[in-house]
């Protein structure tokens, strides 16, 4: 009987893992509002705490003490075709996912708090959804033997320290800890579907957790600057390294535990640049244009090798390939006006492109692997001084324990995937035609210090 449940398992993990491998091509790029609004065009700017996310090097940007922090609303489904008629629809666990994907950070110039000798250094710490949503289908749907649902709750552990070398350029670092907590979801990897030949409508499941890191490294160079020493024209690079995510967990059916299993989870290094100019830049108004490219490296996930504790191992290899990030935004403000005296107001707009990293071959629904085409609009408000934020609370004090500045930033996007056609799948109940739509509306509060 051992020996049969581990041949059970064997045939789970062989129906599982392509699904599993999955939950890593999506990159959920929107962690501040703010940059949201600009399509994820940011990295030249970066001039809040969300710089720890997007490029550690603008945190010496930052004064003072300041804190943003935020959560991005996400609905949207993905339809499927079958070349015999069949159709079948998936959601992210309701109309809204849940928990939603969201964002904190938290910086400090070290010479604000006392330490005039390293006024040149800030520090920051950050915590992110990077992979944060989660899909659902029926589990009498047409695929229900591939999954019926997977999520992959991940959260990122961002301590960051950045340098301000001189007036023109800066350099900044984070560790990236990848880690499981069990107030996000089901704290842990999860991907659930239907049996099939001797399982044949048993519910099944995998789950797995682990912790890992990686790191970035990024420099931010301003070879312009304006009459009053803001930036008129800046470069940003980032490097983000590979990271290993181990997974240990369980192979259940109908709830009891058949054998432990262990995969790991390789997270792709990316490279950044993104080039920023300001047309306009006075003490009434400014105007930022921006343009940023990433590579992400998918290549390196070459296999997810599964090992059972029976010993075995079953060999899982990956096609994934390199793929571009294209992102432009822009930012306009008014700064200070008339008809909102002691505020700053922003609008923005930008438009991303996303390229599909995963071939038919190994194609699952679990997510969404579709070239996509991203449209985002969003605004911004910091009140100043005499300012009172709704209209109650003063936005600014004497006290040092008081704001000097409270901002709300509001965005939405709008992803347009590409419709898919997958052919010889290693499921052939994958095969056929895939059309999605996600639309995302994200909200957060900055508090400046």
């Amino acid at each position: 009987m051992r020996n049969q449940r581990y041949l059970l398992a064997l045939g789970l993990v062989s129906l599982l893992c392509p699904s599993l491998g999955h939950a890593q091509a999506l990159r959920f790029q929107p962690q501040g509002a703010a940059a949201t609004g600009q399509g994820n065009a940011f990295v030249a700017q970066a001039d809040d705490a969300s710089a720890i996310h997007y490029n550690p090097a603008g945190l010496s940007q930052v004064n003072g003490v300041q804190v943003v922090t935020g959560t991005n609303l996400v609905g949207g489904s993905i339809k499927f075709n079958s070349p015999t008629g069949t159709d079948s629809r998936g959601d992210f666990g309701g109309s809204v996912a849940f928990p939603p994907p969201s964002y904190s950070y938290v910086s400090a110039n070290l010479g604000y708090l006392g330490w005039n000798s390293l006024s040149n250094v800030t520090v920051g710490l950050g915590l992110t959804s990077p992979f944060g949503l989660n899909t659902r289908y029926p589990v009498d749907g047409p695929f229900n033997t591939a999954v019926t649902s997977a999520a992959l709750p991940l959260l990122d552990i961002k301590p960051t320290v950045a340098y301000k070398l001189n007036d023109q350029l800066s350099i900044g670092m984070n560790a990236d800890i990848y880690t499981f907590a069990s107030f996000l979801g089901q704290g842990h990897a999860e991907q659930r579907q239907v049996g099939s030949g001797a399982l044949a409508g048993a519910s099944v499941e995998f789950n797995g957790n682990g912790t890992g890191a990686g790191a970035a490294v990024s420099l931010l160079y301003t070879p312009l600057r304006n009459s009053d020493g803001q930036p008129i024209a800046s470069i940003g690079l980032v490097y983000r390294t590979q990271a290993v995510v181990p997974l240990s967990g369980s192979f259940l059916v109908n709830g009891a535990k058949m054998a432990d299993a262990s995969t790991n989870l390789v997270l792709p290094q990316i490279f950044t640049g993104g080039i920023a100019i300001w047309p306009v830049r006075t003490s009434e108004r400014e105007w930022k244009l921006e343009l940023d490219v990433e590579y992400v490296e998918w290549k390196s996930m070459r296999n997810l090798d599964i090992h059972l504790s029976s010993g075995g191992v079953i060999p899982q290899p990956q096609q994934w390939k390199t793929v571009p990030v294209v992102a432009i935004g822009t930012e306009y403000k008014w700064l200070n006006p008339e008809w909102l005296p002691h505020w700053d107001v922003a609008v923005r707009s930008g438009y991303t492109h996303t390229e599909n990293p995963v071939p038919d071959l190994t194609f699952s629904p679990g997510i969404i692997s579709l070239t996509s085409n991203t449209l985002s609009l969003g605004t911004g408000f910091l009140c100043k001084g005499q300012g009172r934020f709704l209209g109650m609370v003063p936005c600014g004090g004497a006290s040092a324990l008081w704001t000097k500045a409270i901002g709300l930033d509001v965005a939405f996007q709008e992803w347009f995937y590409e419709t898919r056609t997958v052919t010889g799948n290693l499921n052939p109940t994958l095969n056929g035609t895939y059309h999605a739509s996600v639309h995302l509306g994200t909200v957060s509060l900055k508090f400046m210090f």
